[in-house]
This record gives C-alpha cells, structure tokens and sequence, in this order.
C-alpha cells in the first residue's frame, strides 16, 4: 500500500458526504485533487430508491450498487468506462455491481471538464484513485465502529467487508449509511500495483451495447416535444461576408416557421482560446423537420461580399492576450504553395540553437536537404455537427457533443446575455471529435436561433456545411537538412518549419539534445481561412518529416534506421546537448527496441518492406513498423506493429482499440487526406471528392504491444496518430525506391 494525503486538494477532492436513500454519496473533483454484466445485475437488483445528480461523484446504495458518474465527454476514447475502472480498483468494489452515468456540465465542481490533449486519464489518475480509497477507507472505518474491533483487522473484497477473526461481514451497502457519517480521513492508503484487479484487465465499454442496439445517446439523437429544427446558411468562400439576403420567398415553403440572420460573436467580444469562427454571421433558417429546412437552404437566395481586413481580440488558452489580423481576400491554394516555398532563414525566428551549426554546415563533405509539405485537413466526424438549445426566461438548457463544454458555457452566457448559473449544458456521446467539436460556434449559432424563436431548437450541420465552414488543420512546410563530414558522420541538423497560418515547429523535441549542433526556425503565414486542433496538433505532420528525414540520412550515413535512431538516442541519454529536450531518451530508444522485436525488422519474407518511424507526443512514445507491398501503383498494407509506452494500461482491448484507430486515421491522412482552396471556396464538400480510406486499405493486421512499467498514465487517444505517416513513407521507398514526401503520397503531383 501507498500512503496518499488528502489534505492536498481536499476542499476541492470531498465536495460532499451525505446520507441519502440509506447510501454514501462521496463527491469528488476527478480532476482538481491531485496533481504529483450489467443486463444480469439489474434483473436480481432493483435500483437504490434515491440516485443525486451530482458532477463527478461515487454513489453506493443500500443494496450494493455503486453508481460512478464520469465527468468528462465521450468521443470514443473510452474514458467512461476507464476512469470509473480506476474508481472502482481502489473502491475495492465487484465491477459487475458498478453502474456508469454521464455527468452534465458543472463548472462549480470540476475545472477542465473536457477532452483534448489525450490527458484525460493522465490528470484523472491520482484523485481517482483517492476517490476510490477514501470511500474504502470510510466504509471500514464504518465496520469497524459497528463490531467493534480494530481498524487494522478490517479487509475488504469485491464489495464486501470482512473481520476474519470474528467471522463477520457485511456489504458496502449495509454499511453506507454508518459510513456517511464518519469524517472523510486525512491519510488513505492506495493499492500498490501488484493489488490490482480491474486496472491492467480488460472490460467491455459501458456504452457498447447501447450504441450496437441503437439507443439515442448521441447529440443528433435529441428529440423533445415541439422542437424546432435549424440549418445555417454561410457565406460559400472564405473572405466573403454576408450583404442581403431574400427570406420571404422561402417562408412559405411547407414547414418554414422563420428566416433570419445570426451574429455569432459580438464585434467586441475578447474571443476564448475555441472562440474561433471566420463567418461571423449566418442566415438561419428554422422549420418543422429537418428535409423541409434543407429544401428551404437549396432555395434561399444569399447575396455575400467581400470583407475588409479586421482585427479580433483573443484570450489564448494559456498565454497573454493577442490582437490578431483576420487578411481580406479570396485565397488559392496553388498561391499558399508559392507563398511557403519562398519562406527561408530570412523571413524566420530562430527558435533555438545548440553549438554552431552554421560553421558545421559550411564545413561539411555531405549536406542532405529534404522539403515536406502538408495540406488543409477536414475533420469529417460521422456524427454532423448539430446541437440541442431551449433558450427562455433568462435560461438556457443545451445539449450536444462537446469537447469543451466548460469553456463554450462562457461564450455562451457572455452572447446570450445569461448568467453562468442559469446555463446548463447535457454532454452527450460524440460522434467524433479529434479537435473538431472544441470549436463550437454552431453551438452559439443553435442558442441564439432558439432564443430569437423562443422554442427548442436542434441545429445540424449537413455535410456539405461542416466540410466547407472549417475548423481545419492547417497547411505546413519543413526543410530538413542534416551536414555529414568526411567520416560520414551527422555533425548538424537545421530545421526550418512554418504554415498556414500557424508553425508545426516544436523544437526541443528529438533530435534536440541528439545533435551537437542543431538550429530551429520557425515562420507563419497569415490567412483568413478557418483552423484549429486536429488529432495530435502539428504532432501529425512533424513527426512525418522529421521521422521521414531520418531514414534519409540513415541510409546516407549506411547504417540501420533503427540502429541510427539508437545510437542518437543514447547520446542523447548520456551526453545530451542543450538543457530543454522534452522527451525521456531512455523511454523513446524502449519502444524503438520492443517494436524492432515484434516486427521481426528486417527478417520479414522479400515480398514485405519494411518502414520504421517513432515519435513523442502527449507524453507518450510510440514505435511503429509497417509492412507492405507495392502493387499496381498502390501500396497493400500487410501489417503494423506498434509499440507503445504510455505507462500503465487502465484497460489493454480498449487501449489497443485506441492504437488501432489512430493507425487507421493516420494512413487515411497519408494517404488520401486533402483540402483545397480556389477563390477562397473549399474544391471538396462532400465524400464524393474527400478521398478517405476504405476499409480493403486499412492495413491486414495491426499488432499492438505496451511496454510494462509502473509509470502513471499518461496520453493515448493521439500518440499512435502521427508515427505511422513516416513508417509508410519509409515503406514505399523501400518498395519504390522513391521518396515521398508531399501529403498526400498518392496521386499528388508534387512526389512525381
């Protein structure tokens, strides 16, 4: 056992202890506290006679059902059942007997009740357990006092208490109520690691048979009684903003109630972190369903003109506050190519430098220089984006898919002119999310609509809506070179990255510390046109070149691709350069050194060939190799092998589920993945055009392996993400001989 504190957070950790029903509710901030068969169940057991809403709290009731409610949204990466597996471990509780419900928002209890990041389980990790292990603690301290005997003899398993040597005991239930009214400990005792027994096994989510029966649980499910359903109408180019507009003539379509237009965001208005949103006003149109709205959108005749430059004012997430530049103008993608390919060193910021690369590159024998490009990237989560709002009274009642409900309940409260407290927002179930659903102006646009109708509103995005009005990820270019001397030896690494509008640049990550003279710059480009975060943000395309370039200069400098990574590993674990690498070389040369046995690297039959790339991201290492064969112009995936190091593994299927899904995604991305612009209009609006991956080219097999430490947890949802666009990269060479490397590999005329 570990001994933990809870006089550190405690305020924020026990948020309530009450009797209710005969049950001990401990209430607790998942994420404030700390910082270093059910079907079977509910047909023997009826339900507790009193369940309280409460935002993050263990419930058990009299009966021995224990109900935990998960904070956080659920977008697929498994946190609701994860996190309340964390709960129960230390709660010592039968996890047949735990019931799992979604809590809504409630900015009183938590702080960063949201997803992104992949740090959900991360920061859950250590006031979960405490969550767990005070109720435990409570409930055998509440035995104890009713057969009065030592604390110390009191032990506990799957929901039961026990004193051995008097041959007693008792449910957690029977003993909830004396429980409730004992003093929440000052010390608790945590589980060591060889206690475990839900954490480290593998538990079906609690939401599958749900959603494999298709019970409503996501936000386009909602429905009440005299809903009203809304679409929006945006300008078709980015820098065109809306002139005028004929309502009247569509009004009398069959269920048109209203034609109106919206301003999302006051001109004044100090833009949060998410606030972002380039057409600042829409045109609404509300009816009785949603294919008469969609007949009255094809309809409606729209004037749009173009807008001058203007200026906005933003509250980043972190940081100070930044007065930013929205250009005028109708942007082309071929001229954002122009526009890149003239950045250099002159137009840069150095960002760091270690040692003198200038003078190693001008005495170089051998200078190996590569450049990488990457497009505009579409989100496309299955699920439109559409939200649920009933805006009366000075009230606002919300329901949708978020990802950032916490930090959309201020925009919300600052437009609609309501207090904080009498806005509440249900989360429901995403239907995907990578970044998307953190940016939710169509959020604001539903409440406003609802509060000019004073009715419930649903608003939904159309495909076509969502694909062309953003949030993309943005356009980006990195050269790489590397300086070799006479003795074929890498003396000098220079990275010079930038995008559109934003740099993917992050320079302390590796090679950083690996290289004795190594120099970053970074440069932007500014635009009008919409973005934000996309699954492991600029991770996605760093890794793809950086990992792409090493290869290159591992076959220059005639060595092994693994080996090569490993030897800059290790001298970036004992002799590191400069005092700011961000990564654990050891961790990073692990996953190298497990995913080159689970390969089987470079033994494979001649058919396969072989790539390799590894990369750190979200405080995570991932390893892969990708197996493939070249036929017919196409690449055939046979197999990638993943290793992976994220500390310990909360539940291993769906951690694996979780590899598995970013592996997908990121060769869909490599392979297909691109947005262009001409006139400032997006040349894709639909999966007619948006190429992405079927599933006759995902890959064969996918073999995932965690590394075994006692490390917390740390990211998953993104780490596997952006690795496998360099490991297939390195494969095609090896088939191909040619290097690709313009995203996306396949019918792009730039890798010709």
């Amino acid at each position: 056992m570990n001994t933990i504190s809870t006089k550190i957070g405690r305020r924020s950790f026990i948020k309530n202890t009450s009797l209710a029903g005969g049950g001990l509710i401990l209430g607790f901030s998942w994420l404030n506290s700390c910082k270093p068969k059910e079907a079977q169940n509910m047909a023997v057991r009826e339900m507790p006679s009193e369940w309280f809403e409460m935002n993050g709290y263990l419930k058990i009731g009299e009966n021995n059902l224990v109900t935990i409610m998960s904070p956080n949204p659920e977008g697929g990466q498994n946190v609701k059942t994860s996190m309340p597996m964390i709960v129960a471990e230390e709660l010592d509780v039968d996890w047949g007997n735990v019931i799992v419900e979604q809590a809504p928002l409630n900015t009183e209890l938590y702080s960063r009740q949201f997803i992104g990041g992949s740090q959900a389980i991360r920061r859950g990790w250590n006031g979960l357990r405490m969550a767990g292990a005070a109720a435990r603690q409570m409930l055998m301290e509440a035995a104890a006092q009713s057969w009065e005997v030592p604390l110390a003899e009191i032990t506990t398993a799957a929901g039961m208490l026990y004193h051995k040597e008097g041959k007693r005991s008792a449910s957690y239930g029977e003993m909830a109520a004396t429980a409730a009214e004992n003093e929440v400990p000052e010390d608790i005792a945590l589980k060591s690691l060889d206690e475990f027994k839900i954490i480290g096994t593998s538990r079906k989510n609690v939401d599958g048979r749900s959603i494999v029966t298709g019970k409503p649980m996501f936000g386009v499910d909602t429905y009440t009684k005299g809903m009203l359903t809304a679409m929006i109408v945006h300008p078709p180019a980015f820098g065109m903003q809306l002139k005028s507009f004929d309502g009247e003539a569509i009004k009398s379509m069959q269920g048109i109630k209203d034609v109106f237009a919206v301003k999302v965001l006051d001109d004044d208005f100090t833009r949060q972190h998410f606030d972002t949103c380039t057409f600042l006003e829409v045109v609404a149109i509300v009816g009785s369903s949603t294919w008469e709205v969609m007949q009255a959108q094809k309809a409606i005749s729209v004037q749009w003109e173009p807008f001058e430059t203007y200026g906005e004012e933003r509250q980043p997430y972190r940081g100070p506050q930044q007065s930013l530049t929205i250009p005028a103008g109708l942007e082309n993608t071929e001229t954002h190519r122009q526009m890149m390919s003239r950045m250099g060193s002159k137009q840069s910021t150095v960002v760091r430098r270690d040692g003198n690369p200038e003078g190693a590159f001008k005495s170089a024998s051998k200078v190996i220089k590569r450049t990488y490009t990457a497009p505009f990237l579409a989100h496309n989560c299955m699920e439109p984006m559409n939200f649920f709002a009933d805006v009366r009274d000075n009230k606002a009642e919300l329901s949708g898919p978020l990802q950032k409900a916490e930090l959309t309940e201020h925009t919300l409260s600052a437009r609609l002119g309501i207090p904080l407290e009498n806005i509440d927002i249900n989360l429901t179930r995403l239907g995907g999310g990578y970044g998307r659903r953190s940016y939710a102006h169509w959020a604001v646009e539903a409440a406003l609509i609802s509060q000019k109708m004073q009715a419930p509103v649903k608003l939904v995005y159309s495909r076509e809506d969502d694909m062309t009005g953003g949030i993309y990820r943005p356009m980006y270019q990195v050269t790489y070179k590397a300086a070799l001397d006479k003795n074929n030896k890498l003396t000098a690494i220079h990275i010079n990255a930038g995008g559109i509008p934003e740099s993917p640049l992050y320079a302390n990550r590796f090679p950083a510390g690996a290289v004795e003279n190594y120099l970053a710059e970074s440069w932007t480009i500014n635009t009008n046109i919409t973005i934000g975060s996309f699954r492991a943000p600029r991770s996605n395309f760093m890794a793809s070149a950086e990992q792409s370039f090493l290869d290159e200069v591992a076959e220059a400098v005639n060595k092994d691709p693994i080996e090569f990574r490993l030897e800059l590993l290790d001298q970036a674990k004992n002799n590191p350069v400069g005092e700011r690498n961000d990564y654990d070389a050891e961790r990073y040369a692990g996953v190298l050194k497990l995913v080159k046995e689970k390969s089987n690297w470079n033994n494979n039959e001649s058919s396969l060939n072989q790539g390799v790339s590894a990369y750190f991201c979200h405080n995570s290492y991932a390893a892969q190799v990708v197996d493939m064969r070249w036929e017919k112009n196409q690449p055939i995936i046979d197999k990638v092998t993943c290793a992976i190091d994220c500390g310990i593994v909360v539940n291993p299927d769906a951690a694996a589920n979780l590899c598995e899904g970013g592996i997908v995604d990121g060769i869909g991305n490599a392979l297909f993945g691109e947005l262009t612009f001409k006139d400032g209009v997006p040349e894709k609006s639909n999966f007619d055009k948006y190429r992405m991956i079927r599933m006759s080219e995902a890959p064969k097999e996918i073999d995932v392996h965690f590394v075994k430490n006692d490390s917390d947890p740390t990211g998953l949802g993104e780490p596997t993400f952006p690795p496998v666009f360099a490991a297939l990269a390195n494969a095609i060479y090896k088939a191909t001989g040619k290097r690709y490397s313009h995203q996306p590999f396949l019918d792009n005329p730039l890798n010709t």
